[in-house]
């Protein structure tokens, strides 16, 4: 009896002792909680561009990052990757930020396996509460001005923000967003169903449109024809006589640049151009091609570049005498690059409905691939089609020889 009773007595005060320590714990606990510091919680937010321009200039944009928590954050870092393909080459994306001022700094890129990653290179602090935007411009160069790619693209950007702090790079939080690609679009219109050898020039209009965020420059609109022809463009009122361009590579293949060399185009806009094609009287009768092509940051050889091409157009050349008219005068000997300075029409503020496309044909540059060019594979052999005349002789042929690589 007597051991019982100290049992339970020993037992009540070993519980009371333990309800005594778990007390002073419980009071213990907010005190030792308070004591260590929060990290920082980062948020980022990036509105970007809805499309860019295959081979245009860059697009702005920007990333909002805001510090959500209790604690300041001494150095916030923003890291990027750029996924597009693996049809895209390793110059083709170009990234810049703006953090202070008014310089714009490239973001370095790598590249490996179709996505391009990098940091921007400075941080910036952020108190609690707070957030800052940083301004970004993203592009699809597609190489350097006067040396574009001229294989490879793509449909679309798929831009993955990652915020982090400090210098362990632990992404605190990720936004995704899409861009689309789009590019260039040439189309030519009214050209005739007939001319005649040796007979009046026939007249139509060639168009080129940009429908892309981006701006452009460095644009040569190229309208491809056979060593017969003579063109002639309408600029301030008066038709001027283009010099012939042909490349070593496929001397039966003659170019006129009805824009001019190194035009520009603003973003979302076209220019028109009047032309007016003659045939020489020797040339022989039946159907013949003419084709529109644009390239941008075309170098010293002709006809390379990042490409479009739009849909050729088909006319048939009469015997001479078939029809009245005065000679069309022969071209002047071909040049190996564009001679003509002369300003480019200015752009005027909407693309026209008129179809235009690369060589696929479809309207605007549906594909977003650049056709063959700088890596040493002849362009107009890849998009001029075959300009042949059935009957009596050839105009010349370049043999259809595409080589696209598609995201």
């Amino acid at each position: 009896m007597n051991t019982r009773a100290h049992t339970v007595r020993s037992s009540v005060a070993v519980s009371g002792t333990a309800l005594l320590l778990a007390a002073a714990g419980l009071g213990l606990a907010p005190a030792a909680s308070a004591a260590e510091p929060q990290p920082p919680v980062l948020a980022v937010d990036t509105a970007a561009p809805a499309e860019v321009g295959l081979a245009g200039l860059p697009v702005d944009f920007t990333t909002k990052v805001s510090n959500t928590g209790t604690t300041d954050a001494s150095s916030a870092r923003l890291t990027y990757r750029i996924d597009g393909g693996a049809g895209l080459p390793p110059n083709a994306v170009g990234l810049e930020y703006r953090l202070d001022g008014t310089e714009w700094k490239k973001v370095p890129l790598t590249y490996a396996g179709g996505t391009f990653s990098g940091e921007m290179p400075e941080t910036f602090p952020l108190a609690a509460g707070r957030d800052r935007t940083v301004r970004l411009r993203i592009g699809v160069p597609m190489g350097t001005p006067h040396n574009g790619d001229g294989n490879g693209g793509t449909e679309r950007l798929k831009l993955t923000t990652l915020v982090s702090y400090g210098a362990s790079g632990a992404a605190t939080d990720t936004d995704d967003d899409t861009i689309e690609v789009d590019g260039l679009g040439t189309a030519l219109s009214g050209v005739p169903a007939t001319a005649t050898a040796g007979g009046p020039a026939v007249g139509f209009q060639a168009t080129v449109a940009n429908p892309t965020a981006s701006g452009y420059e460095n644009v040569t609109d190229t309208l491809i024809t056979s060593k017969y022809a003579s063109v002639q463009v309408l600029r301030s009122g008066t038709w001027e006589t283009l010099t012939p361009v042909t490349s070593d590579a496929e001397a039966d293949v003659y170019g006129f640049d009805v824009i001019g060399k190194d035009a520009s185009l603003a973003a979302h806009s076209s220019t028109v151009v009047k032309v007016r094609v003659g045939y020489r009287e020797d040339t022989p009768a039946g159907k013949t091609t003419l084709r529109s092509c644009v390239f941008v940051n075309q170098g010293s050889v002709p006809f390379r570049g990042t490409t479009f091409c739009g849909n050729e157009a088909t006319l048939t050349v009469l015997a001479a005498g078939s029809a009245g008219g005065t000679p069309t005068p022969a071209p002047t000997a071909p040049a190996t690059r564009t001679p003509s300075a002369t300003p480019a029409p200015s752009a005027s503020t909407e693309a026209p409905s008129a179809t235009s496309g690369t060589t696929s044909g479809t309207s605007g540059a549906s594909s977003r691939l650049a056709e063959t060019g700088s890596n040493g594979t002849s362009t107009i052999a890849a998009v001029a089609g075959a300009l042949v005349l059935a009957g009596a002789g050839a105009l010349g042929f370049a043999a259809l020889r595409r080589r696209r690589t598609r995201a």
